[in-house]
C-alpha cells in the first residue's frame, strides 16, 4: 500500500501584475523631446531595431538617450546613428558600445520611399521615441525638416497664446 504524503504542493504562484511599465509597452523607454523644438515633423514611421542582449536589458531601464541621433539610408539600409545606449551595468565582457551604428529593420518599399523624400528635398530622419511593443524594441521615425530660429520663436509664441488661453478659461469656470 503506497504512503500518502502529509505536505500539499502548491500551483505555480502567480507572476506579479505590475510589471515593469516599460517592458510591458505602457510607457516609453526614451523620447526625443527636442526633435518638435528643432524640426518641422512632418510624416512618422515604425520600425525594428538591431540590437544584442545586453542593450535590449539597457533600454528596458531607460538609459537610452536621442537627442542627437539621426537615421541615414546607406546601400537600401535604414542604420540609425548616435544614439547612445548606456552600457549595461551586470554586463560582462560582451557588454556593449554605447554609440555604435544600429540597424533598422524595415519594408524594402518604405525604404525606398524614405530614399525619394529624404534626397532632393533636404529632409531627414528623426527617431522621436523608443518603446516596446510584443517584447521587441521599436523606433519612431519622423520625417523632419529643419526650423529656423524665426520658426522657432512663431512656435513659442503660439504656445504661450495657446497656455494664457487655456489660463484664462479656466480662471472664468472658476469664477463662476
Amino acid at each position: 500500500m503506497p504512503r500518502q504524503s502529509a505536505h500539499q504542493t502548491k500551483a505555480n504562484p502567480e507572476k506579479s501584475p505590475r510589471r515593469d511599465p516599460t517592458a510591458a509597452g505602457q510607457r516609453d523607454a526614451a523620447v526625443n523631446r527636442i526633435a518638435s523644438h528643432n524640426y518641422f515633423l512632418l510624416e512618422k514611421f515604425e520600425c525594428g531595431m538591431v540590437l544584442t542582449g545586453t542593450e535590449v536589458k539597457s533600454i528596458r531601464s531607460g538609459l537610452v538617450n536621442l537627442k542627437d541621433s539621426y537615421g541615414l539610408v546607406k546601400d537600401g539600409e535604414l542604420w540609425l546613428l548616435n544614439c547612445h545606449i548606456s552600457p549595461y551595468s551586470h554586463g560582462s565582457y560582451s557588454n556593449h558600445a554605447a554609440l555604435r551604428t544600429r540597424k533598422l529593420l524595415m519594408h524594402k518599399d518604405e525604404i525606398r520611399k524614405l530614399i525619394g523624400k529624404t534626397q532632393p528635398k533636404g529632409l531627414t530622419l528623426i527617431p522621436t521615441r523608443m518603446y516596446f511593443k510584443n517584447g521587441r524594441v521599436k523606433v519612431e521615425l519622423a520625417l523632419a525638416k529643419g526650423k529656423q530660429l524665426w520658426d522657432k520663436r512663431e512656435t513659442e509664441r503660439r504656445r504661450t497664446a495657446d497656455k494664457e488661453a487655456r489660463e484664462a478659461i479656466a480662471r472664468g469656470r472658476k469664477g463662476a
